[in-house]
């Protein structure tokens, strides 16, 4: 039988996040497959992280860079231009989703489409009211939160329906599994995100800080970390930047710390050697999957993390780190209280942390596709 022809479809390139590498990683496993995206704005490390891969846009690219930039904020257009793409060469199409990829369409006989699913779109289905309560669209939060329930119906009848067209999901954790049968009624198997688990190399002597990182925003609940580390009086460094910044700079007692670099987010060299020493990470926010704690236990560092989500594929208490149960201040200091009793041998986190290498995602999700052959007729 001749050897299927690949092609992978992404929703959007625009910035470098765990999304973005996880594509990066599907495109090592399948080399020869070119990237369909909606938009490519070739950032500096995007640029890095696909040379060489034959990366395609749709008719949104050639808008104008100031209407490419609101992309996000048309959800309908996007599906537009993904089910305009013609993949009939194709036997495969592999769609690393979390919005509008999945929408291509199988244009002939034995197609097979497998959507490789972050989660079923947060802002339709599972965080509907917490996006609606705070879009995350700055001084125009008013106008969206005005227009969510008008166009929500009918985005989430366009949502199912592409996603009944799947032929195979793959979910990145055990909670999006459930949330692929709750919301579009699929089976689904679970493929962790990889990890560049090499990428760190854990101290043996510890520092006496903890990390806290990623986007400042308010579901991330950052403040959580922030009010704790200052109601203990421990040192904390917070890598990252958003529209909470000021606010938790403002909640911020003498030992915490900001690291922003000149284009307002920490880079991957200072957060690498900031958890490689930390004595801890605090992750306080519920998360699909939830890479950088995958990173911050490659780096010798146990983490301290709130018990739902992704977080229960990855962390195991009092081994891995410290869980809690209820997102609030008094949690996140009573888990960092448990924590400092707890002799956790970098070495042995480190090796928990490779069971979700980069090698071992790239071996099953190859098994995946040559387990789904195509009909060709």
């Amino acid at each position: 039988m001749p050897t299927p022809k690949i092609v992978i479809v992404a929703d959007w390139l625009t910035n470098l996040g765990g999304a973005e590498r996880t594509l990066a990683a599907i495109h090592e496993a399948f080399p020869d497959a070119p990237i369909f995206t909606s938009v490519y704005e070739p950032t500096k490390e995007l640029a890095e992280l696909f040379v060489g891969a034959d990366i395609r846009t749709t008719w949104i690219q050639k808008f104008p860079k100031f209407l490419r930039r609101l992309h996000k904020w048309f959800p309908v257009v996007r599906v537009w231009a993904f089910r305009s793409l013609d993949l009939s060469e194709y036997d495969i199409i592999l769609a690393s989703t979390i919005a509008e990829s999945k929408h291509v369409k199988k244009s002939r006989p034995g197609q097979v489409l497998i959507s490789y699913c972050y989660t079923p779109v947060r802002y339709y289905w599972s965080h509907y009211n917490e996006y609606r309560h705070d879009p995350g669209f700055g001084k125009m939060n008013w106008a969206v939160r005005l227009l969510i329930p008008i166009f929500m119906p009918s985005q989430r009848k366009l949502d199912y329906k592409a996603a009944q067209n799947v032929d195979v999901f793959v979910a990145i954790s055990t909670e999006v599994q459930k949330r692929i049968k709750k919301y579009y009624g699929k089976p689904s198997t679970i493929i962790h995100p990889p990890v560049d688990v090499d990428r760190f190399t854990p101290a043996r002597v510890r520092g006496d800080y903890y990390v806290a990182l990623g986007r400042q925003v308010p579901y991330k609940r950052i403040d959580l970390a922030v009010v704790a580390a200052t109601k203990l009086g421990i040192p904390l460094r917070v890598y990252g930047n958003g529209t909470q910044h000021q606010h938790l700079v403002d909640a911020a007692g003498p030992t915490v710390q900001f690291f922003t670099d000149r284009f307002g987010d920490a880079s991957d060299t200072a957060v690498a050697d900031a958890l490689n020493h930390a004595k801890g990470f605090i992750f306080p926010t519920e998360e699909d999957f939830g890479i950088v704690q995958v990173e911050a236990l490659a780096a010798g560092a146990p983490v301290i993390a709130y018990s739902k989500g992704g977080v229960m594929d990855i962390i195991q208490d009092r081994e891995s780190g410290v869980l809690f149960h209820r997102q609030n201040v008094d949690a996140v200091v009573d888990a960092i209280k448990k924590a400092e009793h707890i002799d956790f041998l970098p070495g042995t986190l480190r090796r928990k942390a490779k069971r979700f290498d980069k090698s071992l995602f790239i071996t099953k999700i190859r098994k995946i596709v040559a387990d789904t052959q195509p009909n060709r007729k």
